[in-house]
């Protein structure tokens, strides 16, 4: 989880038995969204964001065929918490 999903939603996730790490418990949250992608990488971990940078950075990625494990994206008004 980056540092833009509010803390819900990991309880939400975490209440269904999703294994969810947060970039403030890896101490990864001031990393910049290229770094942080790194990151999750490395920890062969999916980022969840609400940031709009970084789906761009996945999108380069992409485009270049630069490996990353993944990017899964809510957009902060189409998505609702629910516990």
């Amino acid at each position: 989880m980056d540092v833009h999903v509010p803390y819900a939603v990991t309880i939400a996730l975490r209440l269904r038995g999703v294994d969810v790490l947060t970039a403030q418990e890896d101490g990864s949250q001031k990393l910049e969204d290229a770094a942080l992608l790194d990151r999750a990488t490395t920890l062969g971990r999916i980022l969840f964001t609400r940031d709009d940078d970084l789906l761009r950075e996945g999108a380069l990625r992409q485009k270049r065929g630069n490996n990353f494990t993944g990017i899964i994206y809510a957009h902060q008004l189409d998505v609702s918490v629910s516990v």
